[in-house]
């Protein structure tokens, strides 16, 4: 296995919440800089749209964009040319309070999931196509980045302050079977603090490896289906914030990579490129 690492683009802020859309433009967003930006396919990089703290994105298959919105306790809903349509989630979930949405991911049947990012107590919440309305899971230590197994019948999310992926069965959209189980401690940062570690965002391959972004780590780190470390890139981002692929394949995966050196700033954005 071998891989490379080509700097895409720096920003004045750090970056989040990578996307591909379906004509392959990439979208990321800027936190604090309260921006989302997209770079074509020509490779022009502009600012796109624009919200209070944009964290998580997902892009839909009609092309609307649904963005983490940490400051104002919200999911925000952008139509495909990045105006302001509505908030999907606003301030609370099947009637608790949602104070940091933090990263999202949209199933096959564009049900809803997203974590609310608070020490100790933090919680997965589920939204339904049908309205319908869950808290998945609570009492997490800053549930962080998530994404879905290919059967879309569990769920991973970073338990950032555990430093550690947990996997939680589902019996239906929405609904856990049982508690969250440890799917894979991951290896702690020299220094021996909770903030050199911190696991971020996640992406799945098709065979199905867990990709994580180690914050504070320096790293991007796969694990197998099994919860196995396989191998750890050096991302030489300090702040290594999310992953998204652009291509995953057998012989070939593309991933972008968001970040910086800094919060809020600077930040950057990273093409992998890994040969099987």
């Amino acid at each position: 296995m071998n891989y490379s690492i080509e700097k895409l683009l720096d920003l004045p802020f750090y970056t989040e919440g990578p996307a591909i859309d379906r004509e392959g433009n990439l979208f990321f967003t800027t936190l604090t800089g309260g921006k989302i930006y997209q770079k074509n396919q020509e490779g022009i990089s502009s600012a796109w749209a624009e919200a209070a703290c944009p964290n998580g994105q997902v892009v839909l298959p009609n092309g609307e964009h649904w963005i983490c919105d940490s400051q104002n306790a919200s999911v925000v809903r952008l139509s495909c040319t990045g105006q302001f349509v509505g908030n999907v989630i606003e301030g609370s979930c099947a009637g608790v309070s949602v104070r940091v949405p933090n990263d999202l991911v949209v199933d096959s049947e564009q049900n809803l999931y997203f974590t609310d990012s608070v020490r100790h107590h933090g919680k997965v919440c589920y939204l339904g196509n049908d309205g319908k309305e869950y808290i998945v899971a609570e009492g997490l230590d800053y549930p962080n980045g998530l994404v879905l197994g290919k059967d879309e019948r569990c769920l991973y999310v970073a338990e950032s302050y555990q430093n550690r992926i947990v996997k939680m069965a589902l019996t239906e959209p929405g609904v856990m079977a049982g508690k969250p189980e440890v799917f894979a401690d991951l290896p702690i940062h020299a220094s021996n603090t909770a903030i050199g570690n911190l696991p971020d965002g996640l992406a799945l391959d098709h065979k199905g490896n867990v990709w994580v972004a180690h914050y504070g780590m320096q790293a991007v780190q796969v694990l197998s289906a099994g919860g196995e470390l396989l191998f750890t890139v050096d991302t030489q981002l300090p702040l290594t914030s999310n992953v998204c692929f652009m291509e995953d394949e057998p012989e070939r995966q593309k991933l972008i990579i968001t970040g910086g050196y800094g919060e809020p700033g600077p930040g950057a954005v990273l093409l992998l490129t890994v040969l099987h």
